[in-house]
């Protein structure tokens, strides 16, 4: 997969994953940014940064723009789609709780896995059907359904399209479920040897093993 021009991610976008972190839900799509130097493929290592003690998952459905969108509607927004494909939104909490902004501990190198492959929009008619899962280790840790988003994907491209153009290549992260291993009792996360699989129905498996950097 080429290396996008931007990639856009949203936070918060799941109403299980805001219990579980104790946040307030948004009133509009919280977005933020990945700067694209993140992005690893399928089978490539997550390397764990020796400024961060807490790295976690998130299974993310992830939008590919096929054309240029400027301020277009809700209804209309899913003809700008290319296609869909697998992310991990990977990210270093201590360093996104220290900030109090999440560009950092979210764009380091490596925290933006893509893959498997790309699937043309044409062969997922409705982007909100989806089941979505994360492995680790082969331990079962996020299961959800792409319907349980708070802002639809067609929401997510039109908002986003008011204030920036999209263009074609751009990817937006649409939110992780619950099951992040920062929210656990006890908590947990990545560590050198781990193997993350995370997985969408339709897409196939984005699978990533951990390495110390």
């Amino acid at each position: 997969m080429r290396r996008p021009g931007k990639i856009v991610a949203i936070g918060l976008n799941y109403m299980d994953h805001i219990r579980e972190t104790g946040a307030t839900p948004p009133d509009s799509p919280l977005i933020f940014a990945k700067f694209t130097t993140s992005v690893i493929g399928d089978g490539d290592a997550i390397r764990l940064p020796a400024i961060s003690e807490r790295v976690d998952w998130e299974v993310e459905l992830a939008v590919i723009i096929g054309r240029a969108a400027r301020a277009v509607d809700a209804h209309d927004a899913l003809s700008y789609v290319e296609g869909y494909t697998v992310a991990n939104d990977v990210s270093a909490r201590d360093l996104q709780q220290a900030d109090g902004q999440w560009v950092r501990g979210k764009s380091i190198d490596t925290f933006c896995p893509l893959g498997p492959r790309v699937v043309p929009a044409s062969e997922i008619p409705d982007p909100q059907a989806l089941r979505l899962t994360t492995r680790v280790n082969g331990e079962l840790v996020q299961d959800a359904t792409t319907g349980l988003m708070i802002f639809d994907v067609a929401t997510l491209i039109s908002h986003c399209s008011h204030a920036f153009t999209l263009e074609p290549g751009d990817v937006i992260l649409t939110g992780t479920p619950w099951g992040c291993g920062e929210f656990m009792e006890p908590r947990r996360s990545l560590a050198p040897g781990d193997v993350v699989e995370c997985e969408i129905e339709g897409i196939g498996v984005l699978r990533n093993p951990v390495q110390a950097a």
